[in-house]
């Protein structure tokens, strides 16, 4: 019997988030059709690993923000047009773009301009459901179909007039991590008013967000002090912002203990009575860990003048999941240390507040569930458009 041919994936992933994702549906298209796969496009080392060679470093695309790209715009415009030449020359079963989408959809519109019979599959949804939701019918003639972390999202590109959506799971639902977490947080816990409180305090990754965050985040500390409470805090962090979230507590009247290693991260995580936060992911692996929160945002001038494009109903990606407002926020002018630490003391004893929190996380937990594993749910979607393409 003759052995079927190799497939031939091309693949577009800037960020190590991105070359993650991209190594799991890959490896999992092995499995699922016994047939060698090659690689074509850009990616990290675990699509490396796995035989691709890449066009350039993917670091060049990986990056954040508007000024980011409008700054690196003209390379950025070559490194599309080449990616999207070379991609098309290939003729592969099926392109995966993977997050960035400042770069992989341009190079998924040249390509399907170049030859339209080669199936386009994106990987994480852009934020259509946040700001500017036009996008979401824009990218409609040239993908064919979006792999969706969230599970809310298959519903707001419908609405949106979109691509096709299926929610393929998020890796933090399985993240060894989260899940230790989230065991300690289930076994019984003293809530007497006279303990010692652990609260986590996470002004933010970023330089800006911690410079913004952190005296509101200290301020707010010292009120509960005041107040009679005894904290042991715990700011874990990331490398590239240690030496500027020291500095922003050097000042604080009650010190945090900062950790950077991950694994010690997720064990505070386990700890922690509550959580005093900047608006982000992390909001999302406090939930799925189960550890009550307050989640605050302080924008940058910039970003302030950009509100009114934002039409989400809210920040906190537990609220958008659980469809109600479990997270609390605060933002810019709202951020009041005195209402923070009122509303933090609540969080702290065995109230119907920290309650409702508790079954709103449970509630997340339950709709981001998913049968199968994030790469066997994506490959099964790539493998549908590679056999209606060979069909054609």
């Amino acid at each position: 019997m003759a052995t079927e041919k190799p497939l031939k994936i091309a693949i577009v992933a800037g960020e190590e988030s991105g070359d993650l994702l991209g190594a799991d549906i890959v490896q999992a298209l092995k499995r699922m059709t016994g047939r060698e796969v090659r690689l074509v496009g850009i990616g990290g080392r675990h699509l490396q690993a796995l035989g691709l060679v890449p066009l350039f470093d993917g670091g060049e695309i990986a990056l954040m923000g508007l000024s980011a790209v409008l700054r690196d715009l003209p390379r950025l415009m070559r490194r599309i047009s080449q990616t999207a030449s070379a991609v098309a020359s290939e003729k592969p079963d099926c392109l995966i773009t993977i997050d960035s989408p400042d770069f992989s959809l341009r190079v998924a519109k040249k390509v399907r301009a170049a030859d339209p019979a080669i199936p386009i599959v994106h990987y994480v949804c852009p934020s259509v459901w946040a700001w500017r939701p036009g996008r979401a019918a824009a990218m409609k003639p040239y993908v064919d179909h979006i792999l969706c972390i969230l599970p809310f999202e298959v519903k707001e590109l419908a609405r949106l007039d979109g691509p096709p959506g299926t929610y393929v799971g998020h890796r933090l639902t399985h993240d060894p991590g989260v899940l230790g977490a989230a065991k300690a947080q289930s076994q019984p816990r003293d809530l007497s008013t006279d303990r010692v409180k652990t609260l986590l305090v996470l002004p933010g990754s970023r330089r800006g967000e911690v410079r913004r965050q952190s005296g509101p985040f200290g301020e707010t500390v010292s009120i509960l002090s005041a107040r009679g409470h005894r904290l042991r805090l715990l700011l874990p962090t990331v490398p590239h912002v240690a030496d500027l979230v020291r500095a922003s507590v050097a000042s604080w009247d009650e010190k945090p203990e900062i950790i950077l290693d991950p694994e010690r991260k997720w064990q505070a995580f386990g700890k922690a009575d509550a959580a005093l936060i900047a608006s982000g992911t992390v909001s999302l692996e406090l939930a799925l860990s189960g550890v009550p929160m307050i989640s605050c945002y302080r924008l940058d001038p910039v970003m302030r003048m950009a509100q009114s494009l934002i039409t989400v109903w809210s920040a906190a990606l537990p609220n958008l999941i659980a469809d109600q407002a479990v997270v609390p926020e605060h933002y810019n002018q709202y951020v009041r240390p005195r209402y923070l630490a009122r509303q933090l003391e609540a969080l702290f004893s065995d109230t119907a507040y920290r309650a409702w929190q508790k079954d709103g996380f449970a509630e997340v937990v339950k709709r981001m569930a998913t049968d199968k594993s994030s790469g066997d749910i994506a490959a099964e979607v790539v493998m549908g458009y590679i056999k209606k393409a060979s069909s054609e």
